[in-house]
């Protein structure tokens, strides 16, 4: 399978965006991750008020009236810049709560002679949403580093590290559904290369602003293509 086929899974995801499970999906995901950025900048400036004086007296200055307001202001600025790091994450993390409902809408469109599939329960997708948020910051905490040290290269490391992660992630989610936690793993395994190159597909766009926050849905229906395409041809049938 080339790279054509990969695209044309992305292709066909992307032209089912207006499906109204989609939509649901997309939505939550960034509404949910509003108000907790929204909530978690509202408990930050509260802290730094309740921690910060209103005013206070500097030698040679006198009394300054403006240190509360200053670090207030201050504290917005930075929680809307590490939402700018956030948001992708903490998005992904939201919406892979209901990405089962992408995966089902997908295949009942494109493979409906398809029995329908055991929904993952709440508690592990919830689980499997906390797990990849942390291991998305986490790595990316670490990459940021070594964009310092590679200049230029820096966006192909970017899309490398993070399909990788989107990948294995949006592709374990989809092969769940139908093989199992194991079985999804073992067929992971076994395609890890085209895995990794859908995952980079999935990554360069993550590099444009609000355009970004449509990966996790269309993450998950690419996989969901993928996926069927590769079982397909382990057991002989037509993708």
């Amino acid at each position: 399978m080339g790279q054509r086929v990969i695209f044309s899974d992305f292709l066909k995801a992307l032209a089912q965006m207006t499906d109204p499970r989609f939509q649901r999906v997309l939505w939550l995901g960034i509404g949910l991750t509003l108000a907790l950025l929204i909530g978690m900048t509202a408990l930050f400036v509260g802290a730094i008020n309740w921690l910060t004086p209103d005013s206070t007296t500097l030698p040679f200055f006198g009394e300054i009236r403006w240190v509360g307001e200053f670090f207030s202001w201050a504290a917005v600025g930075i929680m809307l810049i590490a939402s700018v790091f956030l948001m992708v994450p903490v998005a992904s993390a939201f919406t892979g709560l209901f990405l089962d409902d992408v995966a089902a809408a997908v295949e009942d469109r494109h493979f409906p002679r398809l029995p329908p599939a055991p929904r993952i329960g709440m508690f592990e997708a919830l689980r499997d949403s906390i797990n990849f948020f942390g291991v998305l910051v986490a790595v990316n905490a670490v990459a940021l580093v070594l964009y310092f040290f590679i200049g230029p290269l820096a966006p192909l490391l970017f899309w490398a590290v993070n399909g990788y992660l989107l990948g294995r992630e949006y592709f374990q989610m989809a092969a769940m559904r139908r093989l199992g936690r194991s079985g999804a793993t073992a067929l992971r395994r076994r395609h890890g290369g085209q895995i990794w190159l859908a995952g980079i597909l999935m990554a360069i766009p993550l590099t444009v602003p609000l355009v970004n926050l449509l990966i996790p849905v269309l993450g998950a229906a690419t996989f969901t293509h993928l996926f069927h395409r590769l079982q397909a041809r382990g057991t002989g049938r037509a993708g």
